[in-house]
Formats: structure tokens, C-alpha cells, sequence
């Protein structure tokens, strides 16, 4: 089987006699196995395997454990994340299992899959039945092991640093692991299993939920918080608070003592070049460039004019000469001569003669004529001659129908031109005199002035909101005051609605019959009617809002204290933030209350959503369990509080611990807690020392005796740690 690792093989497998035991701590994180009577194990993993396929061959190939990011280009790795074996610290999935002890076995430097040396291998509190009948039939069937044995990793740290004077034959083990928390109380040396304690949380928890702090507070750099970094994160920056309130308040209140406590993590940064001012010749050089581009447009330009003034003057001369020409017609043979050139009366043609001759001037730059400037200020409309607007149609042509429209929509139009800017005008004066009444009351009763301003202000702002929402979302239907957007017929004013009628009855009238529509003068009679010009409900909101803006922005005037409303009257644009250039701490992760709030769930699981008890808590959970309540026996338990585990590596869990400890015991009861000399590898060295002693093989069981006895018969086994 093929295996991607950088941990190297093992080359004195051969060297070990069938007798020398095989050790192996079986954890939920980390999966050790060695030699028994070594200080030190052999081979040391992450306890996960990954089964990608390679891009290219397809091949699928198993990785234990760590591997070496830069190889997993190479593969495919969407469809086979990391497993694990592991289910709350209990071996579930043994067919991972089997890669695990296959990769682990390789390592060491078996070469057959015959292992002929006894086997220790650590399991958790109160293993199932069912788990270890299934690891006892993976190691005799699959590896051929003679002779196994089972052991707790917790028990095996607590015995070794016995052995080293750090803790009493009497005491309580608290090792909180990676997925799960033990209590172990031990009398003379031995664990009493009847008064253990177990709650299902551990590091693992701890960095999940460092991660997840992590990623709410900077959700643009998510990518970086992998599982392997904030791992690293946690054992490097994280602490036990004594007192987790007052660490937080600390931190909420911004003092000194919270700006020491404050990791930061720089991520890698690059800072953008900086832009060098050119120098004279790059200067000299765009400008060289540039002059050379204008001289080439304005000979663009130039060319344009001259080919638009010879265009002009082209159409002038023939002008002129068609009304030279027309002086020599008689009056009846005018109009069939001007049928063949286009126009239809001679004013037509000295109308088009002005316009080209005014284009030509502005082509040239000349300026215009005085008595043309006066015609234009004075009556702009008299500078347009329609003479066919009161000829009667029966005594028009066709072509000089069409013109007769022409001439009407034009002079419609001026008019209507002339009257707007009328309208403007009356504007103009009627709210400067609006604004001089105004000042006038103002300087009579100031107070009563900005007062009364005040209230109109108000009213009309309410009227713009009604109008509004009766505009978004209806009025009242059915008789009944709610008011709600059921429908688009009921979003539309009562104008928009009978406009709406009367297209659909003039729809519905020509729809049988050929479309004459404009043919009479009452269909125009109904356009007009029709028409959004004619909307006098669309005309007041405009009104009101003018009216609004102009109240705004006189109260601004005489009050320094009022506020406008942004979303009525005048609409106001806002300001769109700009973007700022990334700095370096933009590239800076920081750790401040997150330092202390992960590990506080050790003592706190509800925060996760686990309603199971802390470490000190169930300290005092494991003593009240023991058989016999001596209290002799309770203060030597308490008195030798031995913390093991990777999970225990935070500083100040010891002091923690024993603060909380104390609050649930009597006034006065010794306690005292202490830490292994290595949390993370005294559950292993002690499970060597105790597979090297002579009288191992006495707590062994053959595969002759799993088969005799049946796997209930492990239900009953039990290791003795003191021989």
C-alpha cells in the first residue's frame, strides 16, 4: 500500500526479540508506538488518514497522519477529507483503524504483516466491550499478535510520575484530552473506576471555537485560520484566566495591562511601490507627446470646418440662384416649379437661406447681425414664418398638408417654449416675493417666525410621506383603512386609473375594426385627455416637495440647530466612501479577549452548547462517587490532584483549578495540584515502563483466550497498574 509521509522508516525492527513488547498510545490526536523499556517513542503521527486519487493516474494512495502540503497539488483531494477513527476518544471506524496500524507497523520497520511481539495499546476509561472484542480481532486476525494487553493512558502518566515523587498513591487524575475530560480517583495506586467522571469536551473543541472567533472577527483573511495554524495559535497564545470577569473587564475597559496581554499575529504583507516623481526628461517627453497630439486634432478640426464651410457656402450660391430663378417664374407656374425642387413656397426657401447663412457665420466665427440678435430677444416665434397654418386644407396640396403639419407642431412648440420660460420667470418673482413677506415677519417676531416655519414644515413633510406610501403601497380597499400592495391597479392615483380606462375602452372599440385612430378630432381630444401632461395629481407632489426644499433651506438660514430630513424634499445624494490603500494592519490578526475566552470551556462547556459540568466541577462529581465517604480519604484524594493531557498544557490551569476546587470542598480541606512532568508523553513512557517489567505477561491475554472465553469476557478485564 502506498504511503505519503516524511516520517522515516525504521531500520532495527530485526534487532528486537519476539519477547520485547510493542507500546502504542492509541489518542484521539496523536498516535505514538514504540518499543517497550524506551524513554522515547519510535513514531509519532496525527491519528487521521486521507485517501485522495492522484490527478493524473488516478491511483489512490493513503496519507497518515502529517503530510507535506506541497505533494498535495498533486492530488485530488475534494471527495476524501482527513477521518479519523475516533468518536468521543472511543475507536469506532476500525477499517481507518487498520490503515493507522498498518502505516504505524511500516514505520517501525516491520516487513511482513506478521507481528510476533506482544502488544500494550491504551484505550479510554471504561472502554465498550464492543471496541476492544473489535481491536482485539483486528490485532489477532489481520497482524497475527500473540498476546495483548489493555491499558488507560490517564492511569499509565499518573503511575510514571508516581514513580517520580510528583504525585501520592492516593489522588485524583484529571486529563483532558483532545475530544473528551476524564477524573480518575486513585486509592493505593489503583484506579477506582466506580467514581469516574467524564465530559465530552477537549482541545479539539477549544480550537474549533478559536477558529470560529477568528473567522467572525476578520472574514476577509478566512482562508489563513486552517486547522493546523490555529492549532499552533492556541498552544502558543492561549491562557486559563483566574478570574474570567475581571480579564474581560480589563479588556473592555481598554487599560494598559489589556494592551500587554495583546498578541498579534502579522500575515505576509507587501507593500505597494511607491510611485517615483518623473524626471525632467519624462516630463519634457509627455509634453512633446502631447503637443504633438493637439497639433494633430485641431488640424482635424481644421480640416472639418473648411470641409463644413465649403458645404455651406455650396448650398448658399444654390439658394440664391433657385430665388433668382423663382423671380423670373410667373405666380401660376410657382408651384409646379418648386414641386420639382423640393420646397413648397418661396418663404420656405429664404427661411432655409437665413438658417444657412446664420450656420455659416457660426462656422466661420463671425458674429451675428444686430437686427438678427434683436429679432431673436424679441419675438423668437415672428422669426418663423408659417404661412400655411391659415390657408384651409381643401385648398392645399399633399405635399403642402404635410407642410402645413410641420409648421403646426413647430409653432406648437415655440409656444410652448414661450410659455414655460414665462412660467419660470412668474416662478422667479412670485418666491422672491414670498421671501421677502417672509423676511419681513421674521424681523417683526423672530421666535413666532421660526416657529410657524417649523410647524409648516412638519405638515408638509407628513403630506409627502402619505403621498408616498399611498403612492408604493395603495389606499384604503374594500372600505377598510389598511392599506397594503395587493395589486398594481391599486398602487395608481385616480388620474393614472381613469387614464388606464380610457385606453382600454379605446382599445376594446377598434379592436374589431380597422385602426382610424387620429382620423377625427376628438381622438385627439382623448390623447389630450390621456396624456401625462394633464396629471394634476403628479403636479402637486412636485409642488409640495419645491415647496419643502424651500422651507429646508430657510429654516437653515434663521435656525443653526435644525436638521433637514435626508429622503424628503430634495433629493440629496450621499457621499460614496472611498477606498483606502491596504496597510499593515490591515495584515494583522489580533488576539486579545480570544487569548482567554477559548480555553475558558474547559470550565464552562454551556458556552458551546455542551450542558455537561468543568474541570473543577468534576473533581468534586468524581469524589462524591467513590463507595466509601471518608473524609480522611477525600482530603489525601484532594491533596494529590494530578493534571495530564494535552489540554492541560495552558498556563494557569493549576491555579485555576485549585480556586474552583476550593469553592466546592470544605473550609479548610488541603488541596494541592500538580502537573505531569510531560502531559503529552508520560501516558506512553509510563505504558513502556510498565511493559518492561517482568511480570507484563501476567496481564496479558493470548488469542487462544479471546476465542475460549468470548469477547464478554472482556468486560471484565481489568489491568493492574501496581506490580
Amino acid at each position: 500500500m502506498p504511503f505519503i509521509s516524511r516520517i522515516q522508516r525504521q531500520s532495527d525492527y530485526s534487532l528486537f526479540p519476539p519477547s520485547t513488547p510493542i507500546v502504542i498510545d492509541n489518542g484521539a490526536s496523536y498516535f505514538r508506538i514504540g518499543w517497550a523499556g524506551e524513554t522515547e517513542p519510535r513514531v509519532i503521527f496525527r491519528n487521521i488518514v486521507q485517501r485522495p486519487r492522484h490527478k493524473t493516474t488516478g491511483e489512490t494512495v493513503t496519507i497518515v497522519g502529517d503530510h507535506d502540503p506541497t505533494l498535495l497539488k498533486y492530488f485530488d483531494c475534494t471527495r476524501s477529507g482527513p477521518r479519523s477513527a475516533f468518536e468521543s476518544n472511543v475507536v469506532y471506524q476500525f477499517e481507518i483503524m487498520e490503515y493507522v496500524l498498518d502505516f504505524a507497523f511500516d514505520r517501525l520497520g516491520a516487513n511482513e504483516s506478521q507481528i510476533d511481539h506482544p502488544i500494550l495499546i491504551t484505550e479510554c476509561v471504561c472502554n465498550p466491550v464492543y471496541s476492544r472484542g473489535k481491536m482485539a480481532e483486528l490485532l489477532f486476525e489481520t497482524y497475527g499478535v500473540p498476546s495483548i494487553a489493555y491499558g488507560v493512558d490517564a492511569a499509565f502518566s499518573y503511575k510514571y510520575n508516581q514513580q517520580h515523587g510528583v504525585c501520592a498513591k492516593d489522588g485524583l487524575a484529571i486529563c483532558p484530552g483532545f475530544t473528551t475530560t476524564h477524573v480518575i480517583p486513585f486509592i493505593n495506586g489503583e484506579p477506582v473506576y466506580k467514581g469516574c467522571c467524564r465530559t465530552n469536551i477537549g482541545g479539539f473543541h477549544i480550537t474549533d471555537y478559536m477558529k470560529q472567533l477568528l473567522s467572525l472577527k476578520y472574514p476577509h483573511h478566512m482562508a489563513r485560520f486552517t486547522w493546523e495554524k490555529v492549532e499552533d495559535l492556541k498552544m502558543e497564545h492561549c491562557y486559563i484566566a483566574q478570574d474570567y470577569g475581571s480579564e474581560a473587564q480589563l479588556f473592555q475597559k481598554g487599560l494598559k495591562e489589556a494592551e500587554e496581554k495583546t498578541r498579534c499575529w502579522q500575515l505576509p504583507w507587501t507593500p505597494p511601490p511607491t510611485e517615483e516623481p518623473p524626471s525632467e526628461e519624462e516630463l519634457a517627453r509627455k509634453a512633446a507627446i502631447k503637443e504633438k497630439q493637439s497639433q494633430r486634432l485641431r488640424e482635424m478640426a481644421e480640416a472639418k470646418r473648411s470641409s463644413r464651410i465649403n458645404e455651406l457656402e455650396n448650398e448658399l450660391n444654390g439658394l440664391e440662384f433657385l430665388l433668382r430663378q423663382l423671380e423670373q417664374v410667373q405666380e401660376g407656374d410657382i408651384p409646379s416649379f418648386l414641386s420639382e425642387t423640393g420646397y413648397v413656397s418661396k418663404q420656405e426657401i429664404e427661411s432655409a437661406l437665413m438658417k444657412v447663412t446664420q450656420s455659416l457665420r457660426k462656422t466661420k466665427g463671425e458674429p451675428k447681425g444686430d437686427q438678427a440678435e434683436i429679432e431673436e430677444k424679441n419675438d423668437p416665434i415672428t422669426s418663423e414664418k408659417f404661412p400655411l397654418i391659415d390657408i384651409p386644407d381643401n385648398m392645399l396640396t399633399a405635399e403642402q398638408l404635410k407642410e402645413k403639419r410641420k409648421q403646426l407642431f413647430l409653432k406648437t412648440t415655440s409656444e410652448g417654449r414661450q410659455r414655460a420660460k414665462q412660467k419660470r420667470h412668474e416662478e422667479e418673482l412670485e418666491r422672491e416675493r414670498r421671501n421677502q413677506e417672509d423676511e419681513v415677519k421674521r424681523l417683526e417676531n423672530p421666535e413666532l417666525y421660526v416657529e410657524q416655519l417649523q410647524v409648516k414644515y412638519k405638515e408638509l413633510c407628513e403630506k409627502v410621506e402619505q403621498r408616498k406610501r399611498l403612492k408604493t403601497n395603495g389606499g384604503p380597499t374594500n372600505g377598510n383603512n389598511i392599506s397594503g400592495g395587493v395589486g398594481r391597479g391599486e398602487r395608481l392615483s385616480a388620474t393614472q386609473r381613469e387614464r388606464m380606462r380610457l385606453l382600454t375602452t379605446a382599445a376594446f372599440d377598434r379592436g374589431k375594426g380597422e385602426d382610424t385612430f387620429g382620423a377625427k378630432d376628438e381622438d385627439w381630444q382623448l390623447y389630450k385627455l390621456m396624456s401625462k401632461d394633464n396629471d394634476d395629481e403628479d403636479e402637486g407632489p412636485n409642488e409640495d416637495e419645491s415647496e419643502l426644499a424651500r422651507l429646508s433651506s430657510r429654516l437653515q438660514e434663521v435656525d443653526p440647530t435644525f436638521v433637514p430630513k435626508l429622503d424628503i424634499g430634495t433629493s440629496q445624494s450621499t457621499e460614496v466612501p472611498r477606498l483606502r490603500p491596504l496597510t499593515k494592519e490591515d495584515f494583522q490578526i489580533v488576539f486579545g479577549v480570544e487569548r482567554f475566552r477559548c480555553p475558558e470551556i474547559l470550565f464552562r462547556p454551556n458556552w458551546i452548547g455542551i450542558d455537561q459540568a468543568g474541570l473543577d466541577e468534576m473533581a468534586g462529581v468524581s469524589i462524591r462517587r467513590l463507595p466509601s465517604h471518608d473524609q480522611e480519604l477525600e482530603s489525601r484524594l484532594t491533596s494529590s490532584i494530578f493534571v495530564t493531557g494535552g489540554s492541560c498544557l495552558f498556563p494557569g490551569i493549576n491555579e485555576r483549578l485549585e480556586a474552583g476546587i476550593r469553592m466546592i470542598r470544605p473550609c479548610g480541606s488541603p488541596i494541592k495540584v500538580v502537573k505531569a512532568l510531560d502531559p503529552i508523553l508520560d501516558a506512553w513512557r509510563g505504558a513502556s515502563a510498565y511493559a518492561a517489567s517482568s511480570q507484563f505477561f501476567t496481564q496479558t491475554f493470548s488469542k487462544m483466550d479471546y476465542y475460549e472465553k468470548g469477547e464478554d469476557w472482556l468486560r471484565g478485564y481489568e489491568l493492574r497498574y501496581t506490580l
